[in-house]
């Protein structure tokens, strides 16, 4: 074939793309597949004690009980899909009860929203005694308030011992870390000094160990500054304590309008993640600072404002591809009821059945809540009690079980052609839908919504494919067959 231009006279061009997509593919790196937690759960640093993941779970497990003993109960406080077409808990008696434990994937046939209502009722159950915490965050900022600096350097060593025992022990979340005071001209000092405190215990007691998953989180950041301090301290901390350089991270609270918009008008979200030189994980939205940094009124400050959604999407756009994990904020509306018994005097029938018409309102919200996060596309959230654990996985297993099926399918007939664009009922796939199918498979896994198994009966993938997280390698592999 004719050409005119050389490999020579391309040369010069070749290495300024070389040289930019190099640049480009070091800035985004894209997801790196490890397991993101689906919540962060904020307690106080002043209670936080060695087994309080546990704790938290036998709550969670004896709200569930007590307010959703049945799985048709569940689905219809929560608003699952068509929760209304199920009959009432006694026409379950006759034989279904026991078909959906002994054949579910017939019944999943037959009749979808009870297979959905009764397998997400028992997956959260599974998941309440089996991991209820997935990530703990020791809290000394809003969960905490401002006391005393004595009081707050015991707590800040008290929190670490428990952490210490905690590890020696296997009962900590997979996830933890703790949140420390912003970096204001107040409340730097008093910051700093609780996360000298916290760490150099931690390391004390453990033997120079840390968790896995070890993370700080900095509140109500400004400027690209405060960020760029928290990376100075750590890098001291390490070599004080022995740390190997760079095992400090952070996430970034977004929570002010100035860490979205700076004073020049430039978005400062980039310019945040730079400072943090590399130890970044995670950006995590906070609901109620935000709003109200709008001047928006405390009736209207919800998670499913519209400028949340903006400042969310904003988060989106600076953080695409960079591999940091984006977490929405907390529902404020805490599942609790009215009315509690004290000793000689149990609730009457009228303040139980209250009690639970509370609750399940409040659960209904932290569902809905939580299903909008997933559909815009922040897989982890903050809880703020232990009843709100169950609708937690709830509502994620919903999310993932619902579209089983379809995303079953697409992943399976996207895979067996080779990547090439895919008709599968009346949705065209081309090839960057690929890993985006192969996500929603992961992050079941991960969560509990399936099992690996089942995964891979669904997907018709191999083990190793599965696990590989790469729907590039998935696609090169086969073709090399």
């Amino acid at each position: 074939m004719k050409i005119s231009l050389s490999e020579t006279s391309l040369q010069r061009i070749d290495a300024g793309l070389r040289a930019s997509n190099c640049a480009f593919a070091e800035k985004y790196p894209g997801d790196i597949g490890r397991r993101q937690p689906v919540h962060t759960v904020y307690g106080g640093a002043h209670i936080f004690r060695a087994d309080s993941a546990q704790r938290l779970g036998q709550v969670a497990e004896r709200a569930f009980a007590e307010n959703a003993s049945d799985f048709v109960v569940f689905a219809r406080a929560i608003g699952l899909p068509r929760a209304n077409e199920l009959p009432d808990v006694l026409g379950y008696a006759t034989g279904l009860r026991q078909r959906l434990k002994d054949e579910p994937d017939a019944v999943r046939a037959e009749n979808k929203a009870a297979w959905l209502a009764h397998t997400i009722h028992a997956r959260v159950l599974e998941k309440l005694r089996r991991e209820p915490v997935e990530d703990f965050r020791i809290d000394f900022e809003d969960g905490y308030g401002n006391r005393p600096d004595a009081e707050e350097d015991g707590h800040a060593e008290s929190a670490a011992i428990e952490v210490a025992r905690g590890l020696a022990a296997g009962t900590l979340p997979p996830f933890i870390g703790i949140r420390i005071k912003p970096f204001t001209e107040e409340l730097r000092a008093r910051s700093m000094r609780t996360l000298d405190i916290f760490v150099s215990t931690v390391m004390a007691e453990s033997g120079g160990q840390l968790p896995d998953n070890f993370v700080v989180t900095l509140p109500k950041i400004t400027t690209p500054e405060q960020v760029s301090a928290l990376a100075d301290l750590f890098e001291l901390i390490e070599k004080q304590t022995g740390l190997g350089a760079g095992v400090l991270k952070m996430e970034m609270m977004i929570e002010t309008t100035q860490s979205i918009i700076n004073s020049e008008g430039r978005i400062n979200l980039p310019l945040l993640l730079q400072a943090a030189r590399g130890r970044c994980t995670a950006a995590h939205f906070g609901t109620y600072d935000y709003t109200a940094s709008c001047s928006i009124t405390a009736a209207h400050q919800h998670m499913m404002h519209p400028a949340c959604d903006f400042a969310k999407h904003m988060m989106q756009v600076s953080f695409a591809g960079t591999g940091i994990w984006l977490s929405d904020g907390a529902t404020n509306i805490m599942p609790v009821g009215p009315h509690r018994a004290t000793e000689g005097k149990p609730l009457t029938q009228d303040q139980i059945e209250e009690n639970r018409a509370v609750i399940h309102r409040a659960w209904k919200l932290h569902y809905d809540h939580v299903q909008h996060s997933l559909a815009g596309g922040f897989y982890q959230g903050w809880d703020l009690h232990p009843a709100q654990l169950p609708t937690r996985y709830a509502a994620v297993y919903a999310f993932f079980l619902e579209s089983l099926d379809a995303a079953s399918e697409r992943l399976r007939n996207f895979v067996e052609k080779a990547a090439k664009a895919t008709l599968v009922g009346d949705v065209f796939d081309d090839a960057a839908t690929g890993q985006g199918l192969l996500n929603h498979f992961l992050r079941a896994i991960n969560c509990g919504a399936i099992t690996e198994d089942e995964a891979l009966r669904l997907s018709g993938l191999t083990p190793e494919e599965l696990r590989s997280g790469s729907f590039v390698k998935i696609l090169k592999t086969r073709q090399d067959l």
